[in-house]
């Protein structure tokens, strides 16, 4: 008898604590690509700005409650600039450059975000009263300054920049650029704390003054380590810095702090996770003399003490029918365009309760196409499908569903010699090759990818269907890597492009993301 009652008392135990354990917050936060975070809070709500790089629109900007949950509400920018490079043109592209890494802050009841493009090679700083519907004031300036911070302070604003060596310089009252004669080196090797041999020095600094004190966030990587985080505290701008490494585990780092309405503080941070791209952690803090102290004993926590997560769907993600009521954006802000779109070649009017693209040049590989329309994929796995109308293409046109980076692969229906066939594409070798093709008799065909991330397996599989039931895989299964060229996760990406005649045109019926392969 006593035997039973233990046993079913370690029952209840086990029971009650994975309850606990359930309607807890876990990390990562958010498991898809939203790398270089900056976060604040203005009263009870969090706001959230991140990196896309090439992507259009740009800086997206995310709002929650409680950390945990979170969805877009804005973009910085529509079109970063209107070079070449932005808006494929010329044979040009900025894969993996575009605008990196911003800076968000709130001051005077105006919102700031802050970025700079190697592109261009410009920073830029985008001012708003209203962050979740703009109008956003754009001003930029030469050059770039990398990885940069902005803070404001008794009527000025510094902005702190570099790798390895950290400078710092006021800003102009108007923010059009910075005082030359205010710039000096804040801060000669951030790099220090983390040793001598070093892989990466010091960068992605972000600055903050918390409780009269100054507090510089950078990372750095060891060689044969992994990203480290590294904070410097000084009890004046001038100086003098002290530093300490504040967290090294599992590669978990870059970013900074942000407290509660409770008083509450936490450090936001990403990780680098093979496919899906740089996803985003939380890690409680606490204050031990004037040092926030990372972690728990040392180390990032799989469970926090925060809200649970409700998923990235609709919030971060999210399916779309294409059918627009009256007033509703063309596009929810859960799209965007790989590059800057040509907006005459695309539209959900058209035809209601359809995407049409159309053609307007002649391309020869999906990276170089316009208007490709894409969403993140997201962990540990996820799904899209899609039905594709293709009444309407041209001689040579290629469109389907992709899972894009540089080593991108594809579904799509090709019109060659005057048949339409199902072809799948996989650029793993640096180059198209077709590792699949069926003949298509009809005018409608369902795709469908698959993205499993689990354990960083990293693999996707392409589908096609005549009739939305029966599910064929045509090809076969690819490596989805982690490449620095493209520097972001892979995304779901519907497109279209002429490869001999322009004028062509197809309409997608849906896209629907699901983060369950099996259903």
């Amino acid at each position: 008898m006593k035997f039973r009652y233990f046993i079913q008392i370690a029952l209840i135990l086990f029971t009650i604590n994975n309850y606990g354990q359930d309607n807890k917050a876990h990390n990562p936060i958010i498991y898809a690509d939203v790398p270089d975070a900056s976060i604040i809070r203005v009263e009870n709500t969090y706001y959230m700005s991140s990196t896309t790089m090439h992507m259009s629109p740009g800086v997206p900007i995310m709002k929650s409650n409680d950390l945990v949950n979170w969805e877009l509400v804005s973009y910085a920018y529509d079109r970063l600039d209107e070079v070449d490079a932005m808006n494929l043109e010329n044979g040009k592209s900025t894969y993996g450059r575009g605008s990196w890494a911003s800076c968000l802050r709130y001051h005077k009841g105006v919102f700031y975000v802050s970025t700079f493009a190697a592109t261009t090679g410009k920073t830029y700083i985008y001012s708003t009263k209203n962050i979740e519907k703009g109008p956003w004031k754009k001003i930029s300036f030469s050059p770039a300054y990398h990885d940069h911070s902005i803070l404001f302070e008794n009527n000025k604003a510094y902005i702190v920049w570099g790798a390895g060596k950290i400078s710092i310089a006021e800003l102009k009252e108007d923010l059009s650029d910075i005082k030359e004669e205010t710039k000096r080196v804040l801060i000669e090797n951030a790099t220090a704390p983390s040793g001598d041999n070093i892989m990466l020095p010091a960068e992605g600094s972000q600055l903050f003054k918390i409780r009269g004190k100054y507090y510089l966030f950078n990372i750095s990587w060891p060689r044969g380590g992994m990203r480290t985080v590294i904070i410097h505290k000084a009890d004046n701008l001038s100086g003098p810095w002290e530093g300490r490494v504040a967290l090294q585990d599992k590669g978990v780092a870059q970013g900074g702090l942000v407290s509660t309405p409770k008083g509450e503080w936490f450090s936001y941070l990403f990780k680098d996770n093979g496919g899906v791209g740089r996803i985003p952690y939380i890690v409680p803090v606490k204050w031990v003399n004037d040092w926030p102290v990372l972690g728990e004993n040392g180390k990032v926590p799989s469970t926090l003490d925060l809200p649970k997560s409700k998923g990235l769907i609709p919030g971060i993600v999210n399916s779309d029918n294409f059918d627009r009521k009256k007033n509703e954006k063309d596009l929810p802000l859960v799209w965007q365009w790989n590059h800057n779109p040509n907006n005459d070649l695309w539209s959900v009017k058209d035809r209601k309760g359809f995407l049409r693209l159309k053609t307007g040049r002649v391309d020869t590989l999906l990276v170089q196409a316009k208007n490709t329309l894409t969403q993140r994929t997201i962990g540990p796995e996820s799904k899209a499908t899609t039905l594709l109308d293709v009444s309407n293409m041209n001689e040579g046109d290629v469109s389907g569903l992709c899972l894009l980076q540089k080593q991108y692969g594809f579904i799509a229906v090709k019109k060659e010699n005057g048949i339409k066939k199902i072809i799948m594409v996989s650029a793993a070798s640096g180059t198209e090759k077709e590792l699949g093709s069926i003949p298509l008799k009809q005018n409608q065909v369902y795709f469908k990818a698959e993205c499993d991330f689990k354990n960083q397996k990293d693999s996707g599989q392409f589908y096609y269907s005549l009739d939305g039931k029966k599910w064929e895989s045509l090809g076969d299964l690819i490596k989805l890597p982690y490449t620095l060229p493209h520097f972001m996760g892979y995304r779901f990406g519907l497109f279209n492009y002429a490869t001999k005649q322009i004028g062509g045109f197809v309409d997608f019926d849906y896209f629907n993301i699901s983060d369950k392969i099996s259903e």
